[in-house]
């Protein structure tokens, strides 16, 4: 089979990561008979620098081209003065906007040979997916600034509808069907009314997956408690903001923030899917970059874009090899640089 796959290498370790990533892949497409097609594209820091904008039109328009999309990392510090419209994040608003992805997927798991890097004393092990909501929310709400008679007054409004929470609250529920069968949705229903209607349209969703144990959290309980047991929760959903500060926070838990893919969806097969850390400008091009989120994310792309589920789980396996043998970077202990790194992986495929 063939695939036509659009590359975001991005700003600072973003060039390099994607490198790892389209290696392992070209690895599986000789194993298993499969050819990918990369069509590389510019967005962020260094669209910016290029053309004046971190989202080229036709960057959008390629990508919509595209069976699936795999993006490195955009911005740093170069970029940091720039108004808001204008800075290297706004380019993967943007895309995820174009693309109409809604739903962001962020797994937090501890494998064994990382345990020691945990910062939780009694972790033993957890197996964690975060179901983002992602394009609704106080992210994309009204906003501006205005006089008042204390000043500059700046605001941003959190919104949702129905529909937005219905559809990723399905999207939570079939994947805990997959999985271990118990969903948490978090919220903050004492306070916000947003959080109100949160909560009354997963309770009605939940009457259809009787079959799945449902709980909810408020937020600052559920930061709380993803401290105290990490291992109580399978799937949890919730809201944009509180999705990414949870997410950020759970990926802590697992030992290294360089080892958390994630995959954006959207109602047909094509995703947007990248590493949930940064640029890191301070390293790029020292190949101390740790390769394995983004490796992780392309092994996303083959299960949820493609159906390609022997494939990905021949990623999975060879990367917990890797980890198990000590085939590491020095964020997790180990002496091996990036590419040596992606190339024990691909022995280990």
């Amino acid at each position: 089979m063939d695939f036509r796959i659009a590359l975001i290498k991005g700003d600072g370790i973003g060039p390099e990561i994607v490198d790892s990533a389209t290696k392992v892949l070209d690895k599986i497409g000789e194993k298993f008979n499969h050819k990918f097609n990369y069509v590389d594209l510019i967005a962020g820091g260094v669209a910016i620098d290029k053309y004046g904008h971190p989202l080229p039109e036709e960057t959008v328009k390629e990508c919509l081209k595209s069976d699936s999309v795999i993006l490195g990392a955009v911005g740093g510090p170069k970029w940091d003065n720039l108004p808001g419209e204008l800075r290297p994040e706004r380019a993967l608003l943007g895309v995820r906007k174009a693309l109409n992805l809604y739903s962001n997927l962020r797994p937090a798991k501890l494998y064994k040979a990382l345990q020691q890097y945990c910062p939780l004393r009694t972790a033993s092990s957890f197996d964690i997916l975060i179901v983002r909501e992602l394009t609704g929310g106080i992210y994309f709400g009204e906003r501006g600034r205005r006089n008042t008679e204390n000043g500059v007054e700046a605001y941003d409004t959190e919104s949702y509808s129905v529909m937005e929470i219905e559809r990723i609250g399905r999207v939570a529920f079939e994947a805990a069907r997959k999985r271990n069968r118990k969903l948490t949705s978090i919220d903050k229903a004492n306070v916000l009314e947003s959080s109100r209607l949160w909560r009354e349209t997963m309770h009605k969703l939940k009457e259809e997956y009787k079959d799945v144990e449902y709980s909810d959290m408020l937020v600052d309980n559920a930061a709380m408690q993803l401290i105290r047991d990490p291992s109580q929760f399978d799937v949890i959903v919730t809201s944009n903001m509180f999705g990414d500060i949870l997410s950020d926070e759970a990926s802590q838990l697992t030992g290294s923030i360089g080892m958390l893919p994630s995959a954006s969806l959207g109602e047909g097969t094509l995703g947007l899917y990248e590493p949930i850390h940064g640029s890191a400008p301070d390293i790029a091009g020292t190949k101390k970059a740790n390769p394995i989120a983004t490796i992780l994310s392309a092994s996303m792309m083959l299960r949820y874009s493609f159906n390609l589920i022997e494939e990905a789980d021949a990623i999975d396996n060879a990367v917990e090899k890797a980890l198990d043998i000590g085939y590491t970077t020095s964020d997790i202990g180990g002496n091996l640089n990036t590419d040596e790194v992606t190339q024990k992986i691909i022995e280990l495929i």
